[in-house]
């Protein structure tokens, strides 16, 4: 992977005057992403442990439906 430099050049950047200024009206040139910025991910999974937390999640959320449910016909008997 090379590295890019993320400083635009001045000399070949249009729109940019001497000293390296924006005229009135031009929009300013963009930064460029740094590929190199972060650390190295050597182990980033890309399924782990989200099936098993989702089915509790979902379990207790009928168990607490049937309870309101059974809570609501106690109610109305």
């Amino acid at each position: 992977m090379s590295h890019i430099s993320p400083d635009p050049e001045p000399e070949r950047t249009p729109g940019l005057e001497p000293g390296g200024g924006v005229p009135p009206g031009e929009t300013p040139p963009a930064e460029s992403s740094l590929p190199e910025a972060g650390p190295q991910e050597t182990h980033n999974p890309p399924k782990g442990w989200s099936k098993a937390p989702l089915a509790l999640i979902i379990v207790l959320v009928v168990l607490i439906a049937a309870f309101f449910l059974a809570y609501a016909l106690v109610l109305m008997l």
